[in-house]
């Protein structure tokens, strides 16, 4: 493995850890958005968006970096 190599496999896992991070960052938001810790738009409008941002958290954390590790996987030599 060349140096290059190694600098984009470091990138590459720096990019999926802070996918993950953020992911649970969204669902941490979403979830005190949902329970009323701070206000947005007002409590009906809340819940609703705090749904939102749950949900695209968990996608950032649970399916994007699968999504990028199969993107970025070597190929395999036949």
């Amino acid at each position: 493995m060349s140096q290059a190599d190694d600098a984009l496999a470091k990138k590459r896992f720096f990019a999926l850890n802070l996918m993950r991070l953020m992911g649970a960052a969204f669902v941490a938001i979403g979830f005190i958005l949902i329970g009323g810790g701070f206000t947005f738009a007002g409590q009906p409008a809340d819940r609703w968006i705090g749904a939102a941002i749950v949900l695209v958290g968990a996608f950032d954390f649970a399916v994007m970096p699968l999504l990028l590790a199969r993107r970025w996987r070597s190929p395999k030599d036949l």
